[in-house]
């Protein structure tokens, strides 16, 4: 089951400006935690290099604030992450190295729209027209068998991918809280066998000393 849209008509309205990259490069969980801020006065428009200036403006319009200038803080000012001429991150995709992949599995766990796919142990692989090119997989690679490409023309524009990486990290969101309930009620389980078997230990314990109370009691 995919969790709901926010109910507050005012985040829903700051979510739909985000590009739903859930890179967190505005220093929050996700695109929605971000908007959440915005709207509670939280955090500033100008923290989201993947929305590039036209985000910024929207958001800021949206919140009736002048608009500020790009969060130097987060906006990249590396050479090596070029930006296009509205100053957004050029959309990347990941790219696994399978020659070089030791099936860790830290990729597909650090992926927040599950678009790597694989088992621990085995190779993994990118859905590479759902990767949302957060780059939150490259730091958990122990291999450094990932890297980020451009965007093909073949695949589906990043600009009409926001509603499908935001329907994504939703599901894998209810997926994860879904998994947790069930390790939760299972440690609450075999805790709840474990407080049975001690108690039949104590009856059992109590049972014997009364024979032996008995025992030790009656005339020989």
């Amino acid at each position: 089951m995919i969790a709901p849209p926010p109910a507050d008509a005012r985040v829903a309205q700051l979510d739909a400006l985000l590009p739903q990259t859930q890179c967190r490069r505005c220093g929050f969980d996700g695109c929605l935690p971000y908007a959440e801020a915005l709207a509670a006065g939280r955090s500033a428009p100008n923290r989201c290099p993947p929305g590039g200036l036209t985000t910024l403006a929207a958001l800021a319009e949206a919140l009736g604030q002048p608009v500020p200038a790009p969060d130097p803080a987060v906006w990249p000012d590396d050479p090596a992450l070029p930006l296009d001429a509205d100053q957004a991150l050029l959309p990347t995709v990941a790219v696994i190295d399978e020659n070089v992949c030791i099936g860790c599995f830290k990729c597909v766990l650090a992926c927040p729209v599950d678009a790597i796919i694989g088992a621990p142990k085995y190779l993994h692989t990118v859905l590479t027209d759902d990767c949302s090119g957060c780059e939150l997989c490259l730091p958990p690679c122990p291999v450094d068998c990932i890297t980020m490409v451009p965007r093909s023309a073949a695949q589906t524009p990043a600009s009409a991918m926001a509603s499908r990486w935001r329907s994504l990290h939703q599901a894998r969101k209810t997926r994860l809280a879904r998994e947790r309930e069930s390790r939760d009620e299972a440690r609450r389980q075999r805790r709840g066998e474990l407080l049975a078997v001690q108690a039949q230990g104590y009856d059992i314990a109590a049972a014997i000393a009364r024979a032996r109370s008995r025992k030790s009691t009656s005339p020989p």
